[in-house]
């Protein structure tokens, strides 16, 4: 096998092998612009153009297409939007048993929804106290007065 039938079989390896990982991936286009560059060099090497040349148009033509689809992808992966527990931070709920952090006790009510709570600061916050939640951290929230 000539050199330029390796350099043929190695970018069709790398389109098959760009095409594979863009499709295990949950994401949008993650590897799409560098299976085209792959192709775009395929033919620059079936065209018997040099290496260094084939090289080169790949990451031309891989940054090219990165740069059209960038908004692309944007426009697929949609705007973010807070989840249910960044929505909480902020808000005010009422300690129904006391916050103790060194005895590993508190619950708090937010929005209706009992919640294991710690204090932020270590304090003690008493029962019937209201506090703000500061974090989310796991299923706990924590809390300051």
């Amino acid at each position: 096998m000539g050199a330029e039938t390796l350099y043929i079989v190695g970018w069709a390896i790398a389109f098959v092998f760009f095409v594979v990982v863009e499709a295990a991936t949950s994401a949008a286009l993650v590897s799409i612009w560098l299976a085209f560059g792959a192709l775009v060099s395929m033919f620059f090497a079936i065209a018997g153009v040099g290496f260094k040349v084939q090289l080169a148009v790949f990451v031309i033509s891989s940054v090219i297409m990165l740069i059209a689809t960038r908004p692309l992808a944007r426009k697929i992966q949609g705007e973010k939007h807070a989840t249910n527990f960044e929505l909480d931070v902020g808000k005010t709920a009422v300690v129904t048993e006391k916050i103790d952090n060194s005895l590993s006790e508190g619950r708090v009510r937010l929005d209706g929804t009992n919640w294991a709570a710690r204090s932020e600061d270590g304090s003690v916050i008493d029962e019937g106290a209201v506090v703000t939640v500061r974090e989310v951290s796991g299923a706990k929230l924590i809390v300051a007065k």
